[in-house]
């Protein structure tokens, strides 16, 4: 049978349109042949990059692809997303499941991993699931090089204040001083350098009579160390127990004449503690002193004495005889 050439066209037509339709679909992500879809929503608040066509895995494998994203137009959630994806398998978990955003290498895409949740009310077509986000290895270094490139950009700022402040110290006239100082510090140390060495070498050429000396001193150590020891046997081996037991014993009648007077025995005990004998003590004490100071002012009164033999009777007034008149 010989077809028309308007059928012919016809068939052309409509296979090309055909072709487009699936063409079309498939670059949106729906598979004409797979039959119906079912599909989730999971919200982010960042995406990360996922687009329309991004894959949709379970424990590896691909299931799905993402369907659509749009903005959610809840007022409270301004900004986030919200994700349509398909699963194209009839694998079962709960509404407890979680949708996550990974990255599927270093030069991949992202895509979303549903982590499977077996407990609680099974997921049915257009529920929401828990979307969470997974940092990728830049992201992790990023943040932990991020305090690290806050402290270097601090670290840097402190060292270009110091710089500058380096610079306004060290004038020229400074730097010319710290030349100076760094010369003559240059001199200081060859001339120490020079001193030690000709210590060395006088070290060197006099170590014989240094190892002499010092076993000159170990013999004088020595022999003062042997000097000390026999002193101090001749010192315990002397008569010092007896002399310690005659001063014990001298102690001894310190103490029992102390104790004598303190109980008023013997004449200086009795003058120690007697009162009435103090009193004539002193008493006597001062006749006595009034009789010297009577002898000195009056002399004639107590020696007599005459050349021809006469006493002199002027101004003595013996006790026995009456006055005459």
């Amino acid at each position: 049978m010989k077809l028309s050439r308007e059928l012919k066209t016809g068939v052309v037509f409509v296979a090309a349109l055909a072709l487009f339709i699936w063409g079309y679909n498939f670059m949106k992500a729906k598979n004409l042949l797979s039959g119906p879809l079912t599909t989730y929503f999971s919200e982010y608040a960042d995406i990360k990059g996922l687009n329309t066509a991004s894959k949709v895995t379970i424990n590896g494998l691909q299931v799905g692809k993402v369907q659509s994203i749009v903005f959610d137009k809840n007022p409270d959630k301004k900004g986030h997303l919200i994700v349509e994806y398909s699963v194209e398998t009839d694998f079962e978990f709960s509404k407890n499941s979680v949708a996550k955003i990974y990255s599927e290498g270093l030069m991949g895409g992202k895509a979303i991993a549903i982590i499977p949740s077996y407990e609680g009310e099974k997921a049915a077509k257009g529920d929401f699931l828990k979307g969470v986000v997974e940092n990728d290895m830049f992201a992790a270094v990023g943040d932990k090089l991020n305090p690290l490139s806050n402290k270097t950009e601090s670290m840097i700022v402190s060292a270009d204040s110091l710089i500058v402040g380096l610079n306004d110290i060290l004038d020229t006239n400074t730097r010319n001083n710290l030349k100076y100082s760094m010369a003559q510090l240059k001199t200081s140390m060859n001339r120490l350098n020079g001193i030690t060495n000709k210590l060395n070498t006088m070290l060197a050429e006099n170590e014989e009579s240094l190892k002499q000396m010092l076993h000159n001193a170990n013999l004088v150590t020595g022999k003062f160390a042997t000097l000390t020891d026999q002193l101090n046997r001749e010192l315990t081996e002397a008569e010092l127990g007896k002399t310690i037991r005659e001063l014990q014993k001298t102690l001894g009648q310190v103490n029992a004449i102390m104790a004598d007077l303190d109980k008023g025995k013997g004449s200086l005990g009795k003058l120690l503690k007697d009162e009435k004998m103090y009193t004539n003590l002193t008493r006597a004490s001062k006749e006595l002193e009034e009789l010297l100071r009577e002898m000195k002012e009056h002399p004639k009164r107590f020696v007599h004495f005459s050349v021809f033999g006469k006493k002199d009777k002027t101004g003595y007034v013996p006790h026995d005889e009456p006055e005459h008149k």
